[in-house]
């Protein structure tokens, strides 16, 4: 048995609200809490994720990938 008086009230059915207007029932030490996103309205369960290429790295993966092949032809017909 816990001790008296030391432990926060426990909630069996705190209400939790999410940005997107979801809301759903945890238990938790807090009545109300308010949440920026949930499995609503994330990009991983909700299968709209995108994989963002901003700095162009693949591009720039693929063009360096592209010279070391080149140079390795050039050393090859050098070499025969």
């Amino acid at each position: 048995m816990p001790k008296k008086n030391i432990h926060p009230k426990y909630f069996p059915k705190a209400k939790v609200q999410c940005a997107c207007g979801n809301i759903f029932e945890v238990g938790s030490t807090k009545e109300f809490v308010e949440i920026e996103i949930c499995s609503h309205c994330h990009p991983f369960y909700t299968g709209k994720g995108k994989i963002v290429d901003k700095m162009g790295r693949v591009e720039k993966y693929r063009k360096r990938l592209e010279k070391k092949e080149a140079l390795e032809k050039k050393t090859l017909k050098k070499k025969k």
